[in-house]
């Protein structure tokens, strides 16, 4: 089954004729035709040419016979010659394209992962801050790769990350907004997520329809990424332009929670120096086990690459997302007694009431009063230039604005009552208007050199940034409803029934107006910073870096001083230094050993959707004449490791031991006339109880991060976690929220940690066409408490979670697949609010998806 191909003897007078180059009218006419059939022979076989060598060609020597000075070819010897040269191009070309394996992976593939093992990522997106693969990177990363995040079908980021040990998620609080809220190695790392690098600050709703990876950097990292970064930072790396291929994805679903969402994705190369991605994105869902919640969301993105030389490449990339719906802002607490004394819990301290009977659908909202619309919109340009091989310039520039808007009900302060069936509550209403924007550049350098057998890569940076925010929350939350609940004059209302809520659908709300006393923010952030690996024969790998941050933040609105607003602004400025140490020694080349040290900052004000400081905010009124305008606090962390390739190089191990230290801490304390301090002077025209921010204190988690992630076999695929930590707070100033159970919060542990979790994601190919797989989710008790200490008694239990999926394939182009997340219904609570009456935030119920995907 060769190729066609012309007789011997044809092939070889023609051979010689066109050496020769002298041809009669009468031979170059047959030659043209003898080399015209010979190159469509040669493209009617390309196909064949990959898998079956050519037959040899016996050119006999040619006889050199005079020619005639003044002989000049033919036109019809021109074109001969010409097709037998592009009949030798395509043949040369047929025989060294690669034929591609029947699992070859799709033109879409994430390009930072291994093609043979895709749960298993080899580099982050930060090449030039992180330019060893991660096997020989000294921290410890956790990344998810696009098949991750397509096998835990996880939408959105708040999906993807509570799916991940070491990550527990927060609630929003009476000073900061609900949205994504995570703590990575118990430090909250709200306003620590990036895109492509670029810090998104102001607590937002991010979805993953335009998402390549999310990378988990555990840690202190402010050489890396700036302020803040104490327990660690998420990157979200964006799909971009591909000038390789073109490729037209479509991913169909519908769930039994109501979810009907179809994503596009459209990589198209115009030429091979330019490409264009677009993609879009249409859900209406709705929460399993939550009556009423809606989460619909719609979106679109476009990317572009161009490429006009090789050493240049620019890129540009545009995202739009809104998302919308009625929020589910969570269930009551029931507390029907106190704690023991002293660090241990009692088991009778209560708990979600759900989990005393009453109906996990239950929703506590007003659904012709209560929504969320969550918008942002993000456009970068970047720009990369090889000045020599070695020297590489890049830039960028980012802006960004979203809005987070909303109106939700609390459950707060219930009543318990015999028989607990009538128990009360109080709903109150929480709300936010908050549209925050960001102007930054990035503008690096990078160079690659060699000195005495070290191989270096080094880079320095400057960026520069501007953030700012506009808060404000809403007003007339009242019902003007003769008959029907009392509301307090903020919206509030009690005596609404637990088990039974009867005021869902109420109606009489006015059209909803701002309150019109917006707090402002802006913060102006000028950084340089520089970093080196240093490789030594693959032996030993040296790493350091040092980065210093001028971080000025300026805060102006309303603020309650004595039940009095009063308008008030502040301003503080902060020099933030930081460095990174590590040395890396390979045993072998599959495997590592590490040593890592590193520090950051969390100035006053860098949790910026805060408006207070008892939320990581600077509140433009102090509280009567108090200083909080406290210096940053600081963090310091050493960790040591080990990572290992195994199985082919296709899996990878890692194991570290972690203390991240934070000191200068801060902490609240609840003061009176009588206990006021100079620290915490008691606000004139104040009654009561007040709360105070001081600091000075201290605290230490320490633990160990096993990961795993890649292939064991070339059908069985793993990705998954262990962390198990311990917190203690090590230093407190202030007396405990409650003293008479607890005398100081020191030996304390801290709130709002799963100290213990686990996640496990694995799939096996039963065949060509079948796929199944499923994942397992543990987090461990997570206790609550006033800020800095667990010592409020309240927690919400442990629990266990399942999930099952199975993949058809169809064809080369269709697959189906079937998940069933949270297979038993298991009811469980993914976050707490720090109060002694807090509400909790239920999870989903059991629900099943069916998502028919195509790849053409």
């Amino acid at each position: 089954m060769g190729m066609a191909r012309a007789p011997r003897s044809l092939r070889s007078t023609a051979a010689r004729q066109a050496l020769v180059g002298n041809f009669d009218g009468a031979a170059g006419k047959t030659v043209s035709t003898v080399a015209s059939l010979i190159a469509v022979a040669s493209v009617s076989g390309a196909a064949q040419a990959q898998q079956t060598s050519l037959p040899p060609v016996n050119v006999d020597a040619p006889k050199e016979r005079p020619r005639s000075s003044t002989a000049k070819p033919t036109p019809d010897q021109v074109r001969a010659r010409n097709a037998l040269r592009r009949a030798a191009q395509q043949r040369q070309q047929a025989a060294q394209t690669p034929v591609e394996p029947a699992n070859a992976p799709a033109a879409d593939r994430n390009p930072y992962a291994d093609p043979a093992a895709p749960y298993k990522v080899d580099h982050v997106q930060a090449g030039g801050k992180f330019p060893e693969k991660l096997v020989d990177t000294p921290k410890s990363i956790t990344v998810l790769s696009k098949d991750v995040l397509a096998d835990k079908n996880a939408t959105n980021l708040k999906q993807a990350i509570l799916s991940t040990a070491g990550v527990t998620l927060g609630t929003g609080e009476g000073g900061n907004a609900f949205g994504d809220r995570f703590f990575i190695r118990g430090f909250d790392a709200r306003n620590d997520i990036f895109i492509d690098g670029v810090r998104d600050p102001g607590v937002s709703v991010r979805e993953n329809f335009f998402t390549e990876q999310v990378e988990i950097l555990r840690g202190p990292g402010s050489t890396f990424s700036g302020r803040g970064v104490a327990g660690g930072a998420i990157n979200i790396v964006t799909k971009q332009a591909n000038t390789e291929k073109s490729f037209y994805d479509m991913d169909t679903s519908f769930g039994t929670d109501k979810t009907k969402r179809v994503t596009l994705d459209v990589n198209q190369v115009i030429n091979p120096t330019f490409a264009v991605r677009a993609g879009g994105l249409f859900q209406d869902a709705g929460v399993a086990g939550r009556d009423f919640v809606t989460d619909d969301r719609s979106g679109a993105f476009i990317a572009t690459t161009w490429k006009p030389v090789d050493a240049v490449k620019v890129t540009t990339d545009y995202i739009h997302t809104y998302q919308h719906g009625i929020p589910d802002f969570g269930v009551p607490y029931y507390r029907p007694g106190s704690p023991t004394v002293g660090n241990v819990y009692s088991t009778t301290a209560g708990g979600p009431f759900p989990d005393f009977g009453s109906n996990r659908n239950n929703f506590y909202g007003f659904v012709n009063r209560d929504f969320f619309k969550v918008k942002q919109d993000i456009g970068t340009v970047g720009a990369e230039v090889y000045v020599t091989p070695d020297l590489v310039l890049t830039d960028k520039i980012r802006a960004s604005r979203s809005v987070n808007d909303y109106i939700g009900t609390l459950a707060e302060s219930p009543i318990a009552t015999i028989p607990l069936s009538a128990s009360t509550v109080t709903l109150n209403p929480q709300s936010r208007y908050q549209v925050t924007g960001v102007l930054a550049n990035q503008s690096e350098a990078t160079y690659k050199f060699d000195t005495g057998g070290f191989r270096h890569t080094a880079l320095g940076g400057v960026e520069v940034s501007r953030e700012t925010s506009f808060i404000d929350k809403y007003a007339g939350l009242d019902s003007e409803l003769t008959a029907g609940p009392s509301f307090t004059s903020g919206g509030s209302t009690s005596g609404v029934s637990v088990f039974a809520p009867q005021y869902t659908f109420l109606n009489g709300f006015d059209t909803p107006r701002m309150l019109g006393a917006p707090t402002n923010l802006s913060v102006d952030t000028k950084s340089v910073y520089a970093m080196d690996s240093a490789n030594y024969r693959d032996l030993v790998i040296l790493n350091g870096g040092v980065r210093y941050d001028n971080y000025t933040i300026n805060t102006s609105g309303y603020g309650s001083v004595g039940g009095t607003q009063t308008f008030g602004t502040q301003s503080a400025e902060f020099g933030l230094p930081n460095f990174n140490l590590g040395v890396t020694l390979k045993p072998l080349p599959n495997g590592s050993v590490y040593a890592a040290y590193a520090t950051s900052s969390n100035p006053v004000g860098s949790e910026f959707d805060g408006t207070s400081t008892a939320y990581g905010g600077l509140s433009p009124v102090l509280n009567g004449g108090s200083n909080q305008i406290f210096g940053p606090e600081q963090n310091k962390a050493i960790e040591l490791g080990t990572k290992w390739e195994l199985f082919d190089r296709h899996l990878l191990l890692t194991a570290a031991l972690f203390q991240t230290e934070k000191e200068n801490a801060r902490e609240a304390q609840n003061v009176t006339k009588a206990t006021a301090t100079a620290a915490c002077p008691y606000p004139a025209g104040a009654s009561g109880t007040v709360s105070c921010i001081t600091a000075g204190a201290a605290y230490r988690i320490r633990g160990i991060d096993l990961g795993v992630g890649g292939k064991i076999t070339d059908k069985w695929s793993v990705f998954g976690g262990l962390v198990l930590m311990q917190s203690e707070v090590t230093k407190s100033l202030a007396p405990s929220a409650q003293p008479s159970l607890y005398p100081t919060n020191v030996g304390r542990p801290l709130a709002n940690i799963a100290h213990q979790s686990f996640s496990l994601l694995t799939k096996y190919q039963l065949t060509d066409v079948w796929e199944l797989g499923g994942q397992a989710v543990y987090r461990s008790q997570i206790y609550g408490g006033t800020l800095l200490a667990a010592n409020q008694g309240t927690s919400i239990p442990g629990y266990w979670r399942f999930d099952a999926f199975a993949e058809a394939k169809i064809n080369k182009n269709w697959q189906v697949k079937l998940f069933v997340n949270n297979i038993f219904d298991k009811r469980y609570y993914d976050a707490l609010y720090q109060s002694a009456t807090p509400f909790v935030l239920e999870a989903p119920g059991r629900a099943a998806y069916l998502v028919l995907s195509a790849r053409y």
